[in-house]
């Protein structure tokens, strides 16, 4: 084959290969050997698939609804190319009795719009915005696999991994930021063995790499009000946008923009000491020259004193994880978690903050039961050791591979924890 991300031969027999793809599924599903006729980047994905836990039998969990799904799509970055989306897939898709998708870098279907009898197909299967479509939830597809290569992909009939999902054909391209890389989502186009053509998967490629101009076009995002915007998750040294500029802060000035972002009232230097350093030997001398650099960063205005403070608003990612945690939006919370707060921070009020911030993650993650979200979780460098959380999926996922990570960490940790008596 020329293109080993495109479904068909040229002058390939859709039905004869639909055929042999039914043959080569069960030969997977039941024994766990890839017939040789199977691409690579479907018999990889159905190994993933695979030690996911997917069933054949399976099929999609709609976790986004109503205002929540409202909330996380109007805020996604997505949402600013949609109107290009519809413009040049739209017609296609509704002419042509296909569906146009787009989902989020978790797999999660955010539009789904197009010919209405095909949109009524679909609903049989979840496959509906708010749905995961994750690999790691409903196994080989288009949009979920091209989030999880990183490269656009055709998935034609049965190399779908469930049953339910194999009469479709579907091409889908992930979606970058073009300042950053990172992947935001994925652009797809679904319907019958019509699409299992190179053109097809061409095309939404096409779309996608104007979807990555437009945004690259497109002023960056701020807040309407201007007001500066802190990104602390995930990251040693936080960034601040300020009037259009990007400022990567020191980690000390990381921690005093983060403590005086959460107290607009601001705080004496008698209480940022004791919020920032366990050495009570620290003098304020240190603390002042430390707050005389910010200030310098940051730029005139930005930094009063006495006490010190920030002089307008200062919004923050740490800020949306806790509005949408209080609103019950826990899908929508766990996406805007980049990770802990400052990480390598000692600061005591940052190690609170960080340390309440994953909690409230964890027990609304567990609470929730979502097996898809708890295995987000667990599958991250800040949750792969979390006992709790890998028990709750355990419950909600009991598949091999969970089961055998439980064991291990019951072991490496029954040490420490309490002796039933």
């Amino acid at each position: 084959m020329t293109d080993p991300w495109v479904a068909l031969e040229p002058g390939a027999d859709p039905a004869e290969q639909a055929r042999m793809l039914r043959r080569a599924h069960e030969t997977f599903t039941e024994g766990g050997t890839v017939p040789r006729p199977v691409r690579p980047v479907v018999a990889d994905s159905w190994r993933r698939s695979a030690r996911a836990g997917v069933g054949p039998d399976g099929t999609a969990s709609v976790e986004l609804m109503d205002g929540d799904l409202g909330a996380y799509r109007a805020e996604h970055p997505l949402a600013r190319v949609m109107p290009l989306f519809r413009e040049l897939l739209g017609t296609f898709a509704a002419d042509g009795e296909h569906l146009l998708a787009v989902c989020d870098a978790h797999g999660r279907l955010l539009w789904v719009e197009g010919h209405a009898s095909t949109r009524r197909r679909a609903d049989g299967m979840n496959f509906v915005p708010g749905a995961r479509w994750a690999e790691t939830a409903v196994g080989t597809n288009a949009p979920g696999t091209a989030v999880a290569v990183d490269r656009p992909v055709q998935v034609f009939a049965a190399e779908h991994f469930i049953r339910q999902v194999q009469p479709w054909t579907c091409a889908a391209a992930p979606v970058h930021d073009p300042r950053t890389g990172r992947v935001l989502g994925a652009v797809d186009i679904t319907g019958g063995d019509g699409l299992a053509h190179p053109h097809s998967l061409g095309f939404v490629q096409a779309v996608a790499r104007a979807a990555e101009s437009q945004l690259a076009l497109l002023a960056p995002e701020t807040p309407a009000t201007g007001l500066p915007e802190l990104s602390a998750l995930g990251r040693d040294e936080a960034q601040v946008l300020v009037g259009g500029r990007r400022i990567r802060l020191s980690r000390r000035h990381s921690e005093l923009v983060v403590l005086l972002s959460r107290h607009p009232e601001g705080l004496t230097g008698d209480e940022l000491l004791c919020a920032l350093y366990e050495d009570e030997s620290v003098t304020p001398v240190t603390l002042r020259a430390e707050l005389a650099r910010l200030r310098r960063v940051l730029g005139p205005g930005l930094l009063a004193s006495r006490p010190y403070r920030l002089t307008v608003p200062v919004g923050s990612d740490v800020a949306v994880v806790e509005r949408r945690l209080e609103s019950g939006a826990v899908t929508a919370a766990v996406s805007a978690y980049a990770g802990p707060l400052l990480p390598s921070s000692q600061a005591p009020a940052v190690v609170r903050l960080r340390q309440r911030l994953a909690d409230g993650l964890r027990t609304a993650l567990i609470a929730r039961r979502d097996p898809d979200l708890l295995a987000d979780w667990v599958h991250t460098p800040w949750g792969e050791d979390d006992f709790d959380v890998w028990r709750a999926l355990a419950a909600a996922r009991p598949t091999a591979a969970v089961r055998a990570r439980l064991a291990a960490l019951e072991s490496e940790l029954g040490w420490r924890r309490p002796v039933a008596t």
